[in-house]
């Protein structure tokens, strides 16, 4: 047996993390995330995260998981569509800069311009010139990026060819998730090891001292969720900040009177629940 054939069986054998498990652990790190917001705003940093990967390893979940306890202004999410006419005569990333952060930003892309050496490669959706000018040039346009101010994170979630199929089926007979199924993502589940290479190439040639690769083991997406966003607070060496005591006051009743909606030049929402 190989060494990834056992850590794969190792992986199944784990123990079921349990709700109440994960729960606990989730909001001690929503609670970081929120000093971490703080921070991010008081000094002014500049961070972008990355989050690459098979489709359904769920990228999108761990996104969400960050987002939901924090300010949108701080914490932004780009997720870009397919590229306009317009934007396909662009230099290749210039559609991602224009959503680089300011000073006090976190940008979480979901997908970037890591598209070029996944599913434009194997779609051949561009030539092999572009192809390969994308893995010489990103190395030193991601240096740019980190000489500029920025903090560069990248992540790549990895997820088993059984566990994909499992979720891309269940996506299929649930009617909530059926969007989360394109065309393409049916094209990367008969393309498997054509995306596989392309992975192997991508992290070879794209992986550096100023901003190398980390993959996330997601066959578990409790587990991917929590590894992640632990893994990313200790990339950034923020600090809890002291903050004024929030004081509650006392309400005004000096102008009291009967305030209760009435609906004259509006409707009542049905109350069918």
């Amino acid at each position: 047996m190989s060494k990834k054939d056992t850590k794969t069986k190792n992986e199944s054998k784990k123990k079921k993390l349990s709700t109440e498990k994960y729960e606990a652990e989730i909001y001690k790190l929503h609670t970081e995330l929120v000093k971490l917001q703080y921070w991010v705003k008081e000094t002014g940093q500049k961070v972008v995260v990355v989050f690459e990967g098979r489709d359904a390893a769920g990228k999108g979940g761990v996104i969400k998981r960050i987002t939901e306890r924090v300010s949108p202004r701080i914490f932004r999410v780009a997720a870009l569509p397919s590229p306009s006419e317009r934007e396909k005569t662009q230099m290749y990333g210039q559609r991602y800069m224009q959503h680089f952060p300011a000073a006090g930003e976190v940008v979480l892309f979901d997908r970037s311009w890591y598209n070029r050496a996944g599913v434009e490669r194997v779609m051949k959706f561009c030539t092999k010139e572009e192809y390969r000018r994308f893995l010489d040039h990103t190395p030193v346009f991601e240096q740019f990026m980190v000489s500029s101010g920025i903090q560069l994170i990248k992540y790549w979630f990895d997820v088993s060819m059984e566990e994909q199929e499992r979720r891309f089926r269940a996506r299929m007979e649930d009617p909530r998730k059926i969007w989360k199924l394109s065309p393409m993502d049916v094209q990367s589940f008969n393309r498997w090891y054509d995306y596989s290479r392309a992975r192997d190439d991508m992290l070879k040639a794209t992986s550096s001292k100023h901003a190398p690769w980390y993959v996330v083991r997601a066959n578990s997406k409790k587990r991917a969720r929590l590894n992640c966003i632990s893994h990313l607070l200790g990339q950034i060496p923020y600090k809890e900040l002291p903050r004024e005591e929030v004081v509650l006051g006392k309400r005004d009743f000096k102008e009291k009177y009967d305030d209760r909606v009435e609906a004259v030049h509006s409707k009542f929402v049905p109350e069918k629940f």
